[in-house]
């Protein structure tokens, strides 16, 4: 009898908490059952691809564009990210620092897959991206967690990133603003960890997918602050900006031999993108400033209507983040954990939220509430919150 054997990677992502999405699951099957139930645990954009952006991809099928793209992607797209760049950085960027991948998280993999060796060890900020967990076991990584902590509304503390940072570090990997906190890191900060990563020969990487959904101040690149380059690389996308999730569209801007190395990864890996997807996002990137602030713009009046409720809510309590497409809810005052409020609020209420705990250890205590709903569910929603946390019989801890 047949008796498979798998990979360690394939091995460590089946091992995968499976409690990260149990509740947003268990929500999924009452849906499916019939159930009126609200979402309010995802981050994919409820906005359409803007129809400007869908019409130039049709004509772009028209004429022919569905053959191999370069390795490191197609030069419409890398000429327009690097300009972008250029206008916003005092250092100047070419097409040639720019390398596409299909999608953020695969830019993430990638990147850190020509960076580290299994064992090796990443410094990360937590609450982090839940999506680095799968990608840091798949390649085996040590990660040391440096906590921000809720009582500061998880801020960036570079003295304690820089305090991680020890002999075996070979990465420090930032999200700026971060999902899902919405905080950000300043210029100065940046500057300053940029410097002392270069000094212990440390790469410091930036994912910057949330960029163009700020609130508070405009978002500063790691490569607008950094004084040198040649140990920064900076990951974005168009998935949250450009309602683009689907479209699986993502870059790195690095310098020197690491982009080489990426374009080499990409070809060996996925041999490019799609050629009508990179000319379409080029597209978007020069014809995005009226639609981007559309959808920015009903972010925030999104977040002021559920940071108004949240906060006369008893026993509940958030702050306004400064980006992003996430609030996170303080339930410590009602709930033993945040999974235990998000799955009695299921029970009770039909609303599905995200735990925080998968996040990181800062964040046990919190639940997340996506931005992307629409105003009336929003508000539907938070009616169902505040009578579970007002009703006698709530079960929440």
């Amino acid at each position: 009898m047949f008796k498979p054997k798998f990979s360690l990677p394939s091995e460590a992502l089946n091992r995968a908490d499976a409690d990260v999405w149990a509740v947003s699951t268990r929500a999924h099957e009452l849906a499916d059952k019939g159930e009126d139930v609200i979402f309010l645990c995802v981050g994919d954009p409820n906005f359409d691809t803007p129809e400007p952006i869908l019409d130039y991809t049709r004509a772009r099928l028209g004429v022919g564009r569905t053959h191999y793209s370069p390795d490191a992607g197609e030069p419409v797209l890398r000429r327009a990210i690097a300009t972008i760049e250029s206008k916003v950085s005092p250092h100047p960027c070419s097409a040639d620092d720019v390398v596409v991948f299909p999608g953020g998280t695969n830019a993430i993999y990638s990147v850190l897959a020509c960076l580290l060796n299994p064992e090796e060890e990443i410094v990360i900020p937590e609450p982090m991206y839940i999506g680095y967990v799968p990608i840091c076991d798949a390649l085996r990584l040590n990660v040391k967690r440096v906590a921000c902590p809720a009582e500061d509304n998880f801020a960036f503390d570079v003295e304690s990133i820089k305090a991680a940072i020890g002999d075996e570090t070979r990465v420090v990997m930032i999200n700026t603003p971060v999902n899902p906190t919405g905080a950000m890191a300043t210029p100065e900060q940046l500057r300053e960890l940029a410097a002392y990563c270069r000094e212990r020969d440390v790469w410091l990487v930036s994912d910057e997918m949330y960029s163009m959904i700020t609130f508070a101040r405009r978002h500063t690149s790691l490569r607008t602050a950094a004084e040198h380059l040649d140990n920064v690389v900076v990951i974005d996308g168009l998935s949250k900006s450009h309602a683009m999730s689907g479209w699986r569209l993502g870059w790195a801007v690095a310098q020197g031999e690491l982009v080489e190395r990426l374009a080499q990864w990409a070809g060996a890996t996925m041999f490019g993108c799609p050629q009508f997807i990179q000319e379409a996002a080029a597209f978007a990137l020069e014809f995005d400033g009226y639609f981007v602030e559309q959808m920015r713009s009903a972010y925030e009046k999104r977040r002021e209507l559920i940071v108004e409720r949240i906060s006369n809510m008893p026993g509940l309590s958030c702050y306004a983040p400064d980006a992003g497409m996430f609030v996170m809810v303080d339930v410590s005052q009602v709930a033993e954990s945040g999974e235990a409020f998000a799955s009695a609020l299921l029970d009770a209420e039909r609303v599905s939220v995200l735990p925080g705990a998968p996040f990181g250890p800062s964040a046990v205590n919190h639940v997340r509430l996506t931005l992307a709903a629409d105003e009336a569910d929003l508000r539907r929603a938070l009616d169902r919150i505040e009578h579970f946390v007002t009703s006698d019989n709530r079960q929440a801890g």
